[in-house]
């Protein structure tokens, strides 16, 4: 673990984990001859609808790590990666799923992925994640906590705010110390809207109220552009945070 991936415990934090995941999905893409290129040239582009990460232990700093990752396959306009990061004796620390949208990039429209995930290999069997990627329905009682303005640090080569930052304001959004002795975490989030440069999101937050054994607490995030006399104010993202 390199030092720009812990927080102050010296343990790995959220948004690293989201951006190894982001990198071996596309390395291993760019190998299974279904990258980013490749789908340009169709006309084709793979979006980040859905992620669900399962932290058993945070690796610490300087810790060698593993991270692997593999197709698993299709769920209705979902094209399914699984995520895996294991320590140096190939216990898996981090596990999590993903559902990929493949879009018409001149369109912005969703794809059937069955074409591109049928010349994949299939992995039957080969689960690093039990469930999911969940979707997330929204939740009332909100509070707003911040407001975010989407700036060349967020974007990326699509000309959009990137999956990763999002976990980044997420981070800010919620206590330090909680996000900082937190060990055993879920979090889920849904990629709702694209975010352009320059676009405002007002950040919603409010306690979950169901309880879970696994966890201790709770936090739901919604990702909202400010309202107004023509809109209601749209949801561009929404999460739940467990620890």
């Amino acid at each position: 673990m390199r030092f720009g991936n812990i927080d102050r415990s010296e343990r790995l934090t959220l948004w690293s984990i989201f951006d190894f995941f982001q990198e071996a999905a596309i390395c291993h893409a760019t190998n299974l001859g279904v990258g980013r290129d490749a789908m340009t040239k169709n006309g084709q582009a793979w979006i980040l609808s859905r992620l669900s990460i399962l932290v058993e232990r945070r690796p610490s700093y300087r810790e060698i790590v593993e991270v692997s990752t593999w197709p698993r396959g299709c769920e209705k306009l979902f094209a399914l990666r699984d995520y895996q990061i294991c320590d140096a004796e190939g216990k898996a620390v981090v596990r999590g799923r993903g559902g990929w949208l493949v879009v018409d990039i001149e369109k912005k429209r969703p794809l059937r992925p069955q074409p591109v995930v049928e010349t994949l290999p299939p992995n039957e069997g080969i689960n690093a994640f039990p469930e999911g990627p969940a979707g997330l329905n929204p939740l009332e009682s909100l509070s707003k906590k911040s407001e975010r303005i989407a700036s060349y640090s967020d974007i990326d080569s699509y000309g959009h705010t990137n999956n990763a930052r999002y976990i980044q304001w997420i981070q800010d959004a919620t206590d330090m110390d909680v996000l900082t002795n937190a060990s055993h975490v879920r979090l889920d989030i849904n990629y709702l809207s694209e975010v352009m440069p320059g676009d405002a999101v007002e950040l919603w937050t409010a306690p979950l109220d169901e309880s879970d054994g696994n966890f201790s607490c709770g936090f739901a995030y919604e990702g909202r552009r400010p309202a107004s006399s023509e809109s209601p104010g749209q949801a561009v993202f929404r999460a739940e945070l467990r620890v």
